[in-house]
């Protein structure tokens, strides 16, 4: 029995609606794995390709956008990474060279961690 246009549809929005939760499902967990690697080698936004290029048509040396000061009553991240020689870490951005030198050599991240 041949199948009616209709119903072949519906089987599509299906199938469709299935490959969408397995696609989901699938990207959670690369995800996972990335922010592991991410963290256990200490990789940086520059690092894998995701820095900004300057924009073409800008003059090199034109006047560049002034940043807004500080508002007051903002306070400094507290550390959440520190060594034996107090040398701290917030957790954002590049990671420092005593921490990545200590994770070469076999430390982990939450040897580390301030309690």
């Amino acid at each position: 029995m041949t199948q009616t246009y209709a119903q072949l549809v519906k089987k599509m929005e299906a199938l469709q609606a299935q490959a969408d939760k397995a696609r989901g499902k699938e990207v959670k967990g690369v995800i996972g794995r990335i922010r592991q690697a991410i963290t256990a080698y200490g990789l940086t936004a520059e690092d894998l390709g995701f820095t900004t290029k300057a924009k073409p048509g800008r003059k090199p040396g034109a006047a560049k956008k002034t940043v807004a000061p500080r508002k007051a009553g903002k306070t400094a991240r507290a550390i959440k990474y520190r060594n034996d020689a107090g040398d701290g870490w917030v957790g954002r951005g590049k990671r420092p060279q005593w921490l990545r030198d200590a994770l070469a050599g076999g430390k982990m991240l939450e040897d580390f961690a301030v309690k």
